[in-house]
């Protein structure tokens, strides 16, 4: 049996990267909306942060760029 032709093989990954792309995306958005809700159940992004043993960096970054796409109308919920 022939190997697939590279350009096919290609086309197969970059789909496949594609759909994997929009999964990640799925799962920053969910996450990012339950960070959100630990704020409003704990009050701060550092407290949320804190009880995650995580910097409110990291947090503050997630929510607000799951913010910025839904800003933009491109989140998946």
């Amino acid at each position: 049996m022939e190997p697939k032709p590279w350009r096919d093989r290609i086309r197969d990954e970059d789909a496949l990267l594609q759909q994997l792309n929009g999964l990640i995306t799925e799962a920053a958005d969910r996450r990012a909306e339950a960070l959100l809700e630990g704020v409003d159940e704990l009050g701060t992004i550092a407290e949320v942060a804190r009880d995650l043993g995580v910097s409110w960096n990291a947090v503050d970054k997630a929510i607000r760029k799951y913010e910025r796409r839904k800003a933009d109308g491109t989140t998946t919920t």
